[in-house]
């Protein structure tokens, strides 16, 4: 994953931000949206497209681009940053190789003591009856 390719193929755009806010929110174009075309990408190797494809597939549209928001702060230039720094730590998150699961046995001691343990409240269950007379 090459970053600095990555970071000069985003693209950037200032729209209103929705939500309470008065004057400010109807004059400023605070909120920013983050377009990257995961698909079309160069700082990407072929292998680590079909990666953060396949995990990012709730997140990207049917042309293959990632679209994130943020409206957090009323400065435009904080908004970049954050989206950007959410961006980059996503992509990474999504480039990790998940360790391949070994089964392993369950010990025999585990085992004994689960059937210990069920005969024991079997027995305090049985106790709980009346005698047969």
């Amino acid at each position: 994953m090459n970053t600095e390719v990555i970071v000069s193929e985003l693209s950037y755009k200032a729209v209103r931000s929705s939500g309470p806010g008065g004057q400010n929110v109807n004059k400023v174009a605070s909120k920013v949206v983050l377009t990257f075309d995961l698909a079309n990408s160069l700082g990407l190797s072929e292998e680590e497209k079909e990666r953060s494809i396949t995990k990012l597939k709730s997140k990207l549209t049917n042309e293959g681009i990632l679209i994130l928001t943020c409206d957090e702060d009323r400065s435009q230039l904080k908004n970049k940053e954050l989206v950007t720094k959410r961006f980059l730590e996503l992509i990474q998150k999504a480039l990790v190789v998940a360790k391949e699961r070994k089964a392993t046995k369950i010990p025999r001691s585990v085992i004994e003591k689960r059937l210990k343990d069920k005969s024991s409240q079997s027995e305090i269950k049985q106790n709980r009856k009346k005698p047969d007379v």
